[in-house]
């Protein structure tokens, strides 16, 4: 049987704990399989040894070259040290291994290294939803989402307890779903997700609520943002009286549907402020609001600080915890 090799390339700052998941199933599908199915090696740009601040260590060994016969080459890199270039050489080296047919994939922030090198532009591509806004701007050229993971014509991607699901299901392609079953069992999962599912957490369990009338209106206010309904058209749409949905949002979320509507698109509205660069007042208008300072005063009194303020001190901090450059 022939012994697939797969190879995890840890980017500096790498929490330990990303590429865990893979190594269980993969370790998991060796042992239920009574045979090695999997080499797995791990290697790092540099010569700093991988231990984590509360001390997770991983053994790993320098990338001097590719490994030989190399099925899949993963990249894992960590949001708390993101990836802003990639070493020349490195780029040369994936490409080369992209014509030669080694499947190329992206754990958590791995896929920016990827998207840097070209090599998933126009094809599918899974990021971690709090990262999506600022990889969409940075690489336009991808087809970015939140699946859980994607696999697109030799590209794959995941984060995440996803990670967990994109293995098994490469499990179940390699050597079929029996023993996919049995690595599943063996780790105490439920069931195999599929790739199409979204990242997110059902809307109901979020909200701690099943009361189907709520869940249909913030779904409502989620998908208008940039054009907000009054709460009147949301109570039409939902079916109920203003004063019913008023109760319900009272009942199960202590809030009124206005104040709530606006919380959610002040959220929205900080996620883009530092993840983008687009101006405070592209963003105020894209979260519904009409004019500058109406944006700046409701940002102010939900989180304090100006929209200009809260992305300084953001940006301040990215540069002292310094986003790894290579």
């Amino acid at each position: 049987m022939t012994v697939r090799r797969t190879a995890f390339l840890l980017w500096p700052g790498c929490h330990p704990a990303i590429v865990m998941p893979a190594l269980t199933v993969l370790r998991s599908a060796n042992r239920m399989a009574e045979t090695q199915l999997y080499r797995v090696d791990c290697y790092t740009l540099d010569d700093e040894s991988l231990v984590s601040s509360e001390g997770w260590q991983l053994p790993a060994r320098r990338w001097d070259q590719v490994p030989e016969d190399l099925d899949q080459l993963w990249l894992v890199a960590d949001v708390a040290q993101l990836p802003t270039s990639i070493p020349p050489a490195l780029a040369q080296q994936l490409r080369s291994l992209a014509r030669e047919g080694v499947t190329l994939g992206g754990l958590e922030e791995g896929v920016f290294p990827l998207a840097m090198a070209g090599l998933l532009d126009g094809r599918r591509c899974a990021v971690h939803w709090r990262m999506l806004e600022e990889f969409r701007e940075r690489f336009p050229a991808v087809q970015a989402g939140t699946r859980l993971f994607e696999r697109d014509e030799g590209r794959m991607s995941g984060s995440g307890y996803a990670i967990t699901d994109l293995f098994l299901t490469l499990v179940t392609e390699h050597h079929g779903a029996d023993l996919a079953a049995l690595v599943a069992e063996d780790l105490n999962i439920e069931r195999i997700r599929l790739g199409s599912e979204q990242q997110r957490v059902p809307l109901r369990n979020r909200l701690g609520s099943t009361h189907p009338k709520l869940t249909q209106a913030v779904i409502l206010m989620e998908s208008n943002i940039e054009e907000p309904l009054t709460t009147d058209e949301i109570a039409r749409h939902v079916c109920v009286s203003r004063r019913q949905l008023e109760r319900i949002f009272k009942q199960y979320l202590n809030s009124v549907p206005s104040q709530y509507y606006l919380e959610l698109r002040l959220n929205r509205a900080r996620q883009m402020l530092q993840q983008t660069s687009k101006s405070i007042i592209q963003i105020g208008l894209s979260c519904g609001f009409s004019s500058g300072p109406h944006f700046s005063s409701a940002y102010r009194n939900c989180f304090g600080v100006t929209p200009r303020e809260d992305r300084n001190q953001y940006r301040a901090q990215q540069a002292q915890d310094g986003r790894v450059s290579l």
